[in-house]
């Protein structure tokens, strides 16, 4: 694996996809991996449909270069959706240790915290600066109250200059007319929570203020908008559902606008196919806030 400044052409390599724990062996012979299932079982993936499944997103805690000695990155992998850690030198991706049915599907870094939400809605948090030099966690905060789980919700997590964080849950449903085996999704509402610092509690938040937050595959963030940007109290979002989009061909994404003020959305490049989802670019995430 290897992460590129597609700016600077600058990159860094992080431990190939066969050093994740869900990975048994790479056969040169067959040119495929042997791994363990979302069953527990042993199965094998070719090469080429395992570079396009096995990983979610990374977030890293720094700009990588060689000097850095507290750099860290933490990916969701596989079918399950598992986190496994990466720190500076190591050979191979680590573990959680946590139970194999927590399925994450938003992490972050915040405060020198790893942060991250799971299916149910539990937050997660584990500190990096352990004696041990290993990464430790667990549930830091329930669901919000009232909450219910849904294959069509999604969630990400953000942290505030305010030292706040808040998770967004993004509601789907389906496109009418659309054929059932190319079932289209489009985003039809948002819900904010904020949980307050030192809190455990979630609360209902019905306006970001003067900020804006953009989410999707990569990095969730808050930050101030600029004149490209325009006015604040919105959400900005792209297409990261994959495991209902086809990777052998483009298809159009889900992106856009949302206002929270009056609650409208504004789609952008609905005409336009892509491969892969697009990700936002930013310059400096300590910046942001």
């Amino acid at each position: 694996m290897q992460m590129l400044n597609p700016f600077t052409k600058m990159h860094f390599d992080l431990p190939p996809l066969s050093t994740f724990p869900n990975i048994i062996e790479y056969s040169h012979e067959y040119d495929e991996y042997i791994m363990w299932d979302f069953k527990d079982k042993i199965s094998r993936l070719e090469r080429d449909r395992m570079h396009r499944v096995q990983i979610w997103k990374v977030v890293i805690n720094s700009a990588p270069n060689n000097d850095n000695k507290d750099f860290m990155a933490v990916a969701i992998y596989g079918q399950l959706r598992r986190l496994a850690f990466y720190k500076r030198n190591n050979k191979r991706w680590s573990w959680s240790g946590l139970t194999t049915d927590t399925r994450f599907e938003d992490v972050i870094f915040f405060k020198e915290k790893i942060y991250a939400v799971d299916f149910d809605g539990q937050l997660h948090k584990f500190d990096t600066n352990t004696e041990s030099g290993t990464v430790v966690g667990g549930i830091h905060a329930p669901p919000p109250i009232g909450y219910t789980t849904s294959p069509y919700k999604l969630k990400y997590v953000i942290g505030c200059a305010n030292g706040n964080i808040l998770m967004l849950v993004r509601h789907y449903a389906s496109l009418r007319g659309t054929e059932k085996e190319h079932k289209e999704l489009e985003t039809m509402k948002f819900e904010i929570y904020e949980l307050r610092k030192g809190s455990k509690k979630w609360s209902r938040l019905h306006s970001l203020g003067n900020y804006v937050v953009l989410i999707g595959f990569n990095s969730s963030v808050q930050m101030l908008p600029t004149n490209f940007l325009g006015k604040g109290n919105q959400i900005y979002y792209t297409d990261n559902l994959i495991e209902l989009k086809s990777t052998d061909f483009a298809s159009t994404r889900d992106m856009g606008i949302f206002d929270l003020k009056d609650t409208s959305f504004r789609r952008i490049l609905r005409d336009v196919k892509f491969f892969c989802p697009p990700v936002w670019c930013f310059h400096c995430l300590s910046s942001l806030m």
